[in-house]
């Protein structure tokens, strides 16, 4: 186990199986006019011919080749990030029951102008991504609230939960207890605070420019005064805000709203215990597709890494990016990010592609004189910028399951990962920004 793998370009067929049946089933059924195309083909299923063409790619027993992908399903990121999904469901659908979002959208209407209302939704979500360090998270609390004010403001859906989810990207890629920034710096072998630092001199104009177009494309909107009945109900999205912010664990902050919620509706309405718990798990029901997809995709990342699929990746990028045997940091910096962005093409895990093109990333930044903090940010600002695009990552079917978009309908209007990309390869092309070298 502790010898790398021999490059193996075949590794990667798999999950350009599970590409072609999920994107290439939705697309189909989106040129068809089929409603809700691609959801006509469940991400989960999608998955199942690319884990029998793994299965019959690897070597040894039946039991010996499962055993790669079994270990990438109880991988510890893959199972709380599983955990994090049920008790964001859960959360949802009791605050949700209780009458929590419906006064959260009333007030969020009577404090903010129309035109406001978009950037409004995208800087709560950014704080709420940082605080908390999981987008998911934030996409599961945020994005019902879009859907209110959606409703109650004349501002097209798409734009709403598009503002929630860069809201959710541009966050988690800032945090400092997200697992995107961990494995970033981890790789790279620098400070979180010295990449948090660097980073945001990118990813802070990037969000500046998106402000400035929510609230240009918002300015048709007009509030529609709400009366809120019972403004108390607002309490659990602050309770998560404050939990949040002091550094609490992500799973005890869902879990703390959950219960204060249940609290909350048994004390000022007629929310019985029954109710709640039915609600839970529904809560959980509802985030059944998004948790075996990522089971699914953990396994079957696994399976190309002990297959030879990263090593074959690595010698690629080698063979791509050097001229003559020189690697300039140009170079360098474009490759990591297309590396970067081709991983979480491919595993549609934003942790999971920068786990797995950090060892290159980091061998061809020391060829090319490139900062590890440089490194560590473009590796964290391309996946983040895939991540919030790509029609089946889990920040997209989440929202779209929330608020019944199609999911590439939904792509389309994540404006800030847009931007954040165009950003990032001008700060590439022009050296910015210029900083000491790193002792």
């Amino acid at each position: 186990m502790n010898s790398t793998p021999a490059a193996n370009g075949r590794a990667m067929l798999p999950l350009c199986i599970f590409v072609a049946v999920f994107f290439g089933g939705g697309l189909y059924h989106y040129i068809q006019g089929a409603e809700f195309a691609f959801y006509q083909i469940k991400a989960p299923v999608a998955a199942l011919p690319a884990i029998i063409v793994a299965v019959l790619l690897a070597k040894g027993t039946i039991e010996e080749r499962v055993l790669p992908f079994l270990r990438g399903v109880g991988d510890v990121n893959i199972a709380t990030m599983c955990m994090v999904f049920l008790l964001a469901g859960a959360f949802s659908k009791v605050t949700g029951a209780i009458g929590g979002v419906d006064a959260t959208v009333a007030l969020g209407l009577q404090l903010l102008p129309g035109y406001f209302l978009l950037p409004g939704l995208f800087l709560v979500s950014s704080f709420i991504a940082t605080a908390m360090g999981t987008s998911m998270g934030t996409v599961a609390a945020i994005a019902p609230v879009a859907v209110g004010i959606s409703q109650g403001a004349d501002i097209g859906l798409t734009l709403c939960v598009g503002a929630v989810v860069g809201g959710a990207m541009f966050g988690d890629n800032l945090s400092m207890i997200s697992d995107t920034t961990i494995a970033a710096t981890r790789t790279q072998g620098c400070d979180m605070r010295d990449k948090l630092l660097f980073n945001i001199r990118i990813a802070l104009p990037a969000a500046i420019i998106t402000l400035m177009l929510l609230a240009f494309l918002g300015q048709g909107g007009e509030t529609v005064a709400r009366e809120v009945e019972n403004p108390v109900l607002v309490l659990p999205y602050l309770l998560v805000l404050i939990l949040a912010v002091s550094g609490m664990n992500v799973m005890a902050v869902l879990m703390s709203g959950i219960v204060i919620s249940m609290v909350l509706g048994m004390v000022t309405c007629d929310y019985t215990l029954g109710a709640a718990a039915n609600d839970i798990y529904a809560g959980f029901e509802s985030m059944v597709e998004i948790m075996i997809l990522s089971m699914f995709i953990g396994g079957l990342s696994k399976m190309m890494t002990e297959g030879g699929g990263k090593s074959w990746l690595t010698q690629t990028a080698r063979q791509l990016l050097s001229r003559g045997g020189h690697l300039s940091q140009r170079a360098c910096e474009l490759g990591i990010g297309a590396l970067v962005s081709i991983c979480n093409l491919f595993t549609a895990n934003n942790t999971v592609a920068i786990l797995a093109a950090g060892d290159v990333a980091k061998d061809l930044s020391r060829e090319a004189g490139v900062d590890p903090r440089r490194s560590a940010s473009l590796l964290d600002i391309f996946s983040c910028v895939v991540q919030g695009v790509i029609p089946w990552g889990a920040q997209i079917l989440l929202a779209g399951s929330i608020s019944g978009l199609s999911p590439l309908a939904l792509a389309g209007s994540v404006y800030y990962s847009w931007i954040l990309a165009v950003v990032a390869v001008v700060a590439i092309i022009t050296g910015f920004p210029k900083v000491q070298p790193s002792k």
